[in-house]
């Protein structure tokens, strides 16, 4: 059984869109790494620990500077979660992670999933741009831009 099936609609083409043209551009001031899982449902209570298996099966945890970060949302079931690999988590803590799902949570309340993602990868491109700048010479995009969808 794999991790991965064919991609569900949670969103529209212009959304799909807007959430990797977010990824992309906040992938181009930093060597950090974002991605956003999307599935209908969250298997575990605790929807970190699905997000922290999901980021070590892609296998997130290889970039150079280990400065990736997942976004996690599970739709049907209302859970969400943001890991960040070591590099960037030892630098924002736990409670930067808190205050951007607090943010997610709040465009969701208002059905507004796709914008509530786009934002919260715009604001973790910020910071990833803070801790870990974009160094032409050397940088390169590490992790593919697509949103992946679950089951």
């Amino acid at each position: 059984m794999s991790l991965f099936s064919r991609k569900k609609e949670f969103f529209n083409a212009e959304e799909r869109q807007h959430i990797v043209d977010a990824v992309r551009q906040a992938e181009q001031r930093t060597s950090g790494e974002i991605r956003v899982f999307v599935e209908s449902r969250c298997r575990f209570v605790d929807a970190i620990d699905r997000a922290a298996e999901i980021f070590f099966n892609l296998e997130m945890q290889k970039t150079e500077n280990r400065n990736a970060v997942l976004i996690y949302v599970a739709m049907k079931d209302r859970q969400l979660a943001i890991f960040g690999d070591e590099g960037i988590h030892q630098r924002v803590t736990d409670e930067y992670w808190k205050a951007k799902v607090q943010k997610m949570i709040g465009k969701f309340n208002r059905d507004d999933y796709a914008d509530g993602i786009r934002h919260c990868v715009l604001d973790i491109g910020e910071a990833l741009h803070n801790h870990f700048p974009y160094d032409r010479q050397v940088d390169k995009n590490e992790l593919p831009d697509d949103i992946v969808f679950g089951k």
